[in-house]
């Protein structure tokens, strides 16, 4: 499953960050083609070179891979800040969540 999903999240998370995949490559210290290798499905990164893309995205390897999460980066910064908060505020954030999914 990974093997499929992977290419199409990096490209999606690459694009979000508004990155070319030629500068994302050479900004990990790989050669040119690299990300485009891995988002043509022509290879997969090592697991150091997996990590150096998340931390180039500004993910979590969880994070790169919750594939319901349109925009991890902005949903992590937002549990952040909610952590901070006490049960009332809590309650308030979580109805006008619910609000606005229906």
């Amino acid at each position: 499953m990974y093997e499929e999903d992977f290419p199409l999240r990096l490209a999606q998370l690459r694009n979000k960050k508004g990155v070319s995949a030629r500068d994302m490559s050479l900004s990990i210290g790989q050669n040119a083609g690299y990300i485009n290798n891995i988002e043509s499905g022509k290879s997969l990164p090592s697991m150091s070179a997996f990590f150096y893309i998340c931390e180039y995205l500004g993910l979590t390897p969880d994070e790169f891979f919750d594939y319901k999460s349109q925009n991890p980066e902005k949903l992590s910064a937002l549990i952040e800040d909610l952590k901070h908060l006490d049960d009332k505020q809590l309650d308030s954030i979580s109805s006008i969540v619910k609000g606005l999914i229906k």
